[in-house]
């Protein structure tokens, strides 16, 4: 291997350890990320909450109030009817006055029962606010936990690009241009070594793809020190240090 493909090989190394620290960096920023969505889908889900008792209990009122008027017109009616002058008028009086009752308990009725859904949500209420007590101190652990590793994280960043950079400068311009191009294809992976079927010496695949490879082109990477590239993946190719 020549000193252009020993360069990259080194600089996939750095490479490789670089977008690991960047990727542990992210996975930590996300863990706080996540415990906040969670914090605020629990906000949300409580203000909701919140939000249909205040409805019920303006309809709870407004039954209330009709119930109230309600039952003032049935004292009026059993007023009238103890003053009725007459079979008829004091029949239609107690069919009044019996319809009447009997609305008022239907509307009595549905007042109790938005009162136990009234009771159900101010219990479902205290559970969620449970909940949100109890995430936000899951909430703040991660967050503690996570700027110490952001700050060990960014710190091992800085010291790998340190490295990054000192390796880039083995490899020339065009061909660094090429592996950054690459490896943002594939998450980093510019480089694909050379597999070798087992107990078959002229059985050649890319690693990267698994790809066969003909034996013209393993002969150019053992003669040649430049970038020649898998025609399926377009990784750049790489022989083993036991293959060469």
């Amino acid at each position: 291997m020549g000193p252009v493909l020993r360069g990259l090989t080194r600089l996939q190394e750095v490479e490789n350890r670089l977008r690991s620290a960047k990727a542990k960096l992210a996975r930590s920023r996300r863990r706080v990320q996540t415990q906040d969505n969670q914090l605020r889908a629990l906000v949300n889900e409580l203000e909701a909450k919140k939000e249909e008792m205040r409805l019920i209990r303006i309809q709870s009122d407004k039954f209330e109030l009709d119930l109230k008027s309600r039952e003032e017109h049935v004292t009026k009616l059993r007023s009238a009817l103890n003053m009725a002058k007459s079979n008829k008028e004091y029949s239609a009086i107690l069919t009044e006055l019996n319809t009447s009752k009997a609305d008022n308990s239907k509307l009595e009725t549905q007042v109790l029962e938005l009162m136990k859904v009234l009771e159900a949500d101010e219990a479902t209420c205290r559970q969620i606010q449970k909940q949100i007590d109890e995430q936000k101190g899951r909430l703040d652990e991660v967050r503690t936990e996570s700027n110490g590793q952001s700050s060990q994280f960014e710190a091992e960043i800085v010291e790998v690009e340190k490295e990054w950079k000192e390796a880039a400068k083995a490899v020339p311009v065009e061909t660094l241009a090429i592996f950054k191009r690459v490896a943002d294809s594939y998450d980093g992976d510019a480089i694909s070594f050379v597999e070798q079927a087992d107990g078959r010496m002229e059985s050649y695949s890319c690693g990267g793809c698994c790809m066969g490879l003909t034996n013209e082109t393993v002969n150019q990477l053992m003669s040649r020190d430049e970038i020649i590239r898998c025609g399926n993946c377009s990784r750049i190719l790489v022989l083993k240090e036991e293959s060469e």
